[in-house]
């Protein structure tokens, strides 16, 4: 955003500049309480013409939204970060990921969903922002405006996602394969020229090994034989209203003391049946990122 812009914004009369914020934040759906409206990603595949593209790491984190006072979770609830976290982060709506490093993502949830923040946790927690909610800029002007934002800010737990270009499908593959070996998760595409729009385009792309998606859980149905008197699949359903079985994956801890019903869970699984059902599909985690509970 050009400092003229900004200086503009700041000489508004206190009345209009509150209604005009008011309007921005009601427009995301979170001032509410409601769920923030948020880009989401679609899954890659050969084809797609990467050169409209730019790569970075896909965070196993969990989804925040700041809108210039608060963080938000994807279901709209508020997190507890203590003050201090946020005390430098600027005044102004910013999309990202809060995360404490590859392979933490149990951990992590622990800390954030907290409603007693403890400092100490959350020390190890950082901010790692990839976007900013401007409809009216492309994304490569929306992170250029970000990486001022973040150098501006000057805080520890405030880090910019970085963007890097790719050149083919076999060069992804291989930065692919090296993030996964290093205890990565996979890696995000985002479309250069996107503008900022809620819900799954392709404009958004994640990059995986294994496909995984989200279910939540409607019916536990008991097991047979060893598994006599345990878990022996989860009944789930799909954004779509869809329901199938997971009965692989689960530990044995896991099989006694099942995810609730109406948990949100991970599950991996390897294309699509005739049907459309996932293929394959097996248990990964139970999806607790939210709050424990509403302030």
């Amino acid at each position: 955003m050009p400092l003229c812009n900004t200086t503009r914004v700041r000489a508004m009369p206190l009345a209009f500049s509150f209604i005009v914020v008011s309007i921005f934040l009601s427009a995301f759906g979170h001032a509410s309480g409601r769920p923030p409206a948020l880009p989401l990603a679609n899954v890659y595949h050969p084809g797609v013409n990467l050169e409209e593209y730019w790569v970075s790491e896909k965070l196993d984190g969990v989804r925040a939204f700041w809108d210039g006072e608060t963080l938000w979770s994807r279901g709209g609830y508020r997190y507890s970060a203590p003050a201090w976290f946020t005390r430098q982060f600027p005044a102004q709506p910013l999309d990202g990921e809060l995360w404490s490093g590859r392979g933490r993502f149990a951990e992590l949830s622990g800390v954030v969903r907290k409603v007693q923040p403890v400092d100490q946790e959350w020390r190890q927690v950082r901010f790692y922002v990839f976007d900013l909610p401007e409809p009216d800029r492309p994304f490569e002007q929306r992170y250029r405006r970000l990486q001022q934002l973040v150098t501006a800010a000057d805080s520890r737990y405030l880090v910019l996602v970085e963007q890097r270009v790719v050149a083919s499908h076999d060069e992804l593959m291989a930065r692919l394969e090296q993030t996964v070996a290093a205890g990565g998760e996979g890696l995000m595409l985002k479309r250069r020229k996107s503008w900022y729009q809620a819900g799954r385009s392709d404009d958004l792309l994640k990059v995986k090994k294994h496909q995984d998606a989200e279910a939540t859980v409607v019916a536990h149905l008991p097991g047979k034989g060893k598994y006599e008197g345990l878990l022996g699949a989860l009944e789930v359903e799909l954004e779509s209203g869809r329901r199938f079985r997971l009965g692989t994956g689960f530990t044995d801890e896991e099989r006694h003391n099942p995810p609730a019903i109406g948990a949100r869970v991970t599950f991996r699984y390897r294309g699509l049946t005739a049907t459309g059902l996932p293929r394959f599909a097996s248990f990964l985690r139970i999806r607790n990122d939210e709050p424990e509970s509403i302030e």
